[in-house]
């Protein structure tokens, strides 16, 4: 698989992996609180990893100098930053929870509405 590959490429391919490994353990922290919660959440962590992760791809995708790849990071990037905003203001509009299990940056991404009786 290395064979005929520059120390270099090597480095940058291990990066790549890494920032792939980084970008998909997002989806199971989410599963991982889901399952906790028993409903279907997005913590905090989720938006940091996509970050991360997407940091790491877009920094791939330069190397590689791939449009289509760079193009899509870049996007992502700007949606993620964009979720934490809003979460970042939804804590400081909103009191503490009092709950050890509820986080602010946790959305429910299902019916919240409990079943009537």
């Amino acid at each position: 698989m290395f064979e005929g590959m520059t120390p270099t490429e090597i480095t940058w391919l291990t990066v790549g992996f890494l920032g792939q490994a980084l970008f998909a353990s997002r989806f199971l922290i989410q599963w991982f609180r889901s399952e906790m919660e028993g409903r279907s959440v997005i913590p905090i962590a989720f938006w940091y990893c996509s970050i991360g992760g997407g940091v790491v791809l877009l920094s791939y995708a330069i190397y590689r100098q791939d449009p289509v790849f760079i193009a899509g990071q870049a996007f992502g990037l700007v949606v993620y930053a964009r979720n934490l905003y809003f979460i970042s203001q939804e804590r400081n509009a909103s009191p503490q929870p009092t709950s050890p299990t509820s986080d602010p940056g946790t959305k429910v991404t299902g019916d919240t509405q409990p079943p009537k009786t």
